[in-house]
């Protein structure tokens, strides 16, 4: 586990992160006199091959469990247990054991110092495998490699779990001394020869003769070994190559996000997959791999594959040309890199497979990544979410307006709002006859839509008021239309609200979230209870980083979408809430995830649909700096499905002093 310098450590201690919200997981981060693995339903060892997995190896040889093979071949670990010790007889009988007499022969000549390990020819999986009860596998390329080793159980081939980063491209770029435009290469982790280095700098050396401006940066400890800083002086590059050394993981992902294009070669393999490349990805940079294992098996529409022949230097600069000669294509594929690994590999989903695996190991079956449909022209609104829930069939506009002619004022709301009023119910799940819907801060304007268009056989309303109180509420539309409604009354930030765990199926909470002052986590922990499992939550809020909002304060005006004090039409009189805290696309997101649900769905668009094109200038500056244009509309509109309670009460990113 970090602060271990391994990408297994960081890849353990997020997937445990995920395990515990479905199961109580204890970690053993060394060997441990008191471990007895009868206690558990199910023991998975992580293990790579390095040094730091020792304890792990060996604990796996005790007690079978389920194991992690990161990669199919474990001779240098083999090496630190015996070499490293001093036990050559060990080592022998490791290779001897593994692959038979002329192995035991070649392990004799490297005790007498004649010749170095066979690393490659002798992978040392044998004993682990034999003691194994079941085996992970992250691609096809290891799990070949599994089964010509002779393992015969149950194999679960589950993606490597992604991360989903917020990058600070330009904070990086200014520590770097580059401005947003200079094309900008990333090589990342431990500097070593087969991490193809020498053939990515004689491809800069060809592609700086083209683009003098073109920067590159090598992000990672360097091999003793491995004299890279001469390579860069000899091939004449330090005017365009940085050498940064190792870095905190932190920093690490901060240095990708400031990178156009990630070099992420790798030949020889044997199967392992890589972190960096899943932060790459996950970050959405356009990613150039070698052709080879595991990294041969993503999609090509997500990265580019060079070759690991004689035509790889050549190949590599012809990549590297295209994508910095044209950002456009770059900055293509990054999306569809980022939507592919946030649907396939995001680490909830990995977590629910291990579970999957761990109850019913002989039952599994091995699942294909699904295929990737991303249009062109909806990379820019990907959002990393589930697909959104069925939607009903279109709520006219007219029929909305019809419940509004009671009298002046509520058509004239109707009418200022009639755009958002019309997409959040369009986005309202359809409900049943037995289903229950509540609004909070019902205006009976969306009310008895609920019923008269989407199906529920109970609508119930509430509003900010003195705890206890019911208001009796009946509206006739302009048809003759009667609906009748109780409205509830309470204060939805401190009362507990008057209704029974899991009574409904839906809670639309619209233009409200934005007047809490005080505790919005307790009224999400209270929507969260009172909503039945698969139940959905329906938010929409004023987009506090809007293109408007960023035009504002750009022009020095206050960004927010209401920020006038209130006057009230009689001195001493108490007014309406205003808007205490907008809310951000992004927080919107972590609002429902801390609150127990998944983002079913995440989008924004216009509270009135009319063209704004003094608004341009701002969408090219976020071309210009690479900042993202989607999830810019003034309203926020999300549908979240509850998966389980609530996970934080207090987050750190809305409380001071959260968790």
């Amino acid at each position: 586990m970090p602060p271990a310098k391994s990408g297994i450590a960081d890849y353990s201690a997020v997937l445990v992160d995920h395990l515990r919200a479905h199961g109580s997981v204890d970690v053993f981060e060394k060997a441990a006199s008191h471990f007895d693995g009868s206690r558990y339903d199910a023991v998975i060892y992580q293990i790579g091959n390095n040094g730091h997995h020792d304890y792990v190896y060996e604990e796996a040889l005790r007690t079978p469990g389920i194991v992690v093979m990161h990669e199919s071949n474990l001779h240098h670990l083999i090496t630190d247990l015996t070499i490293r010790r001093k036990d050559w007889d060990a080592y022998v009988e490791a290779c001897a054991y593994e692959s038979g007499e002329a192995a035991r022969a070649f392990a004799e000549r490297v005790r007498r110092l004649e010749v170095g390990p066979d690393y490659d020819g002798v992978p040392m999986l044998r004993k682990v495998l034999e003691k194994a009860s079941a085996v992970v596998v992250h691609s096809k390329a290891v799990e070949s490699d599994v089964r010509r080793a002779g393992f015969t159980g149950p194999v679960a081939r589950i993606p490597h779990g992604a991360w989903l980063p917020d990058g600070d491209r330009n904070g990086y770029r200014d520590k770097l001394g580059l401005d947003e435009q200079v094309p900008l290469i990333g090589v990342f982790g431990f500097l070593k020869p087969y991490k193809r280095v020498a053939e990515s700098l004689r491809a800069m050396r060809r592609l700086v003769r083209v683009r003098p401006d073109v920067k590159m940066i090598l992000c990672g400890e360097p091999h003793p070994e491995f004299p890279v800083a001469g390579l860069i002086r000899g091939l004449g590059l330090e005017e365009n190559v940085r050498m940064l050394g190792f870095v905190e993981i932190e920093e690490f992902a901060g240095y990708i996000s400031a990178c156009d294009i990630i070099l992420n070669l790798r030949f020889p393999t044997v199967g392992e997959s890589s972190g960096t490349l899943l932060r790459s990805l996950g970050l959405g940079k356009a990613v150039v791999v070698s052709n080879v294992g595991s990294f041969a098996e993503f999609p090509d529409e997500i990265c580019l594959k060079t070759p690991v022949d004689a035509s790889e230097e050549d190949t590599l600069y012809e990549y590297l040309n295209l994508l910095v000669s044209r950002p456009a294509v770059a900055r293509a594929m990054g999306a569809r890199a980022r939507e592919w690994v946030a649907s396939e590999c995001n680490w909830d989903r990995v977590a629910r497979m291990y579970l999957e695996f761990a109850r019913a190991p002989r039952q599994w079956t091995n699942r294909e990544p699904r295929p990737i449909e991303i249009r062109e022209e909806t990379i820019e609104e990907s959002i990393e979410a589930p697909p959104a829930p069925e939607a009903p069939a279109q709520v006219a506009p007219d029929y909305i307006r019809s419940w509004a002619a009671r009298d002046n004022e509520s058509v004239s709301y109707a009418e200022t709002h009639i755009t958002r009023l019309e997409r959040t119910l369009n986005i309202t799940p359809m409900g049943a006859h037995e289903d229950r819907v509540l609004e909070m801060g019902a205006y009976m304007q969306m009310t008895p839509v609920l019923r008269g268009r989407l199906g529920y056989g109970e609508v119930r309303g509430c509003y900010y008021g003195p705890a206890g109180q019911v208001d009796h509420r009946e509206v006739t539309s302009a048809g003759g239309e009667v609906f009748r409604c109780d409205v509830d009354l309470f204060d939805a930030e401190r009362d507990r609200f008057p209704y029974a765990d899991g009574s409904f199926a839906t809670v639309l909470c619209c233009e409200l979230l934005e007047h809490l002052p005080t505790d919005p986590m307790f009224m999400m922990s209270e929507i969260n209870r009172i909503l039945r499992d698969g139940g959905h939550l329906v938010v929409t809020t004023p987009n506090a980083a809007s293109i408007r909002a960023l035009r504002a304060i750009l022009e020095g005006y206050h960004p927010g979408f209401f920020p006038a004090y209130i006057k009230p039409a009689k001195p001493c009189e108490d007014v309406e809430a205003r808007h205490a805290r907008e809310y951000t696309p992004r927080e919107v997101h972590n609002l429902l995830i801390d609150s127990g649900f998944e983002v079913a769905r995440l989008e924004t668009g216009e509270f009135l649909d009319k063209p704004r094109p003094e608004d341009r200038w701002v969408l090219r500056m976020l071309d210009q700096f690479q900042l993202p244009k989607h999830l810019r509309g003034d309203g926020i509109y999300a549908v979240g499905k509850k998966t389980g309670p609530l996970k934080k009460r207090y987050p750190a990113w809305l409380y001071e002093g959260g968790e």
